[in-house]
């Protein structure tokens, strides 16, 4: 009897092992989400005299570390920085770093990248884009090799 009880004990532990092991590596190998692919919507509104189109507000959270990667729009884009600070790499043009209270635009078609300055606090920003009426959230940029 004891035995079994030995043996179950040792199955047990090895299955409990086993399972946090194997939780680990499965969240390990899983990637992040571009920061491009998330965020919430908080107002689309349709464009007077420019039919087709409409602005849309996006509320973006930058993980810590986190970039958007190399990406363009279709049309205008503004930024206004609400927490942390970022830095700003557009194609052509220094770095720059932007601090909560701190906005930038981009034109259509001009190649940036946004990646958050802190490897350990997260920023959050407003995004503002001009686009075709009813574009998806992840639709609003592309990426850019």
């Amino acid at each position: 009897m004891k035995r079994t009880h030995l043996l179950f004990g040792v199955v047990l532990a090895v299955g409990v092992a086993l399972g946090v092991f194997g939780s680990r590596m499965l969240s390990a190998q899983k990637p992040a989400q571009s920061p491009l692919k998330t965020g919430t919507v908080l107002q689309r509104t349709e464009l007077a005299g420019i039919k087709g189109m409409e602005a849309i507000l996006v509320l973006r959270d930058l993980p810590p570390g986190a970039a958007s990667g190399k990406h363009a729009q279709a049309g205008t884009e503004i930024v206004y920085i609400l927490d942390g600070s970022v830095i700003l790499e557009a194609q052509g043009k220094a770095p720059v770093t932007l601090k909560s209270g701190e906005a930038f635009h981009t034109v259509a078609g001009e190649v940036h990248n946004v990646k958050n300055a802190s490897a350990t606090a997260p920023g959050k920003a407003l995004a503002f884009y001009v686009a075709k009426k009813g574009t998806a959230l992840e639709e609003l940029s592309k990426p850019v090799k």
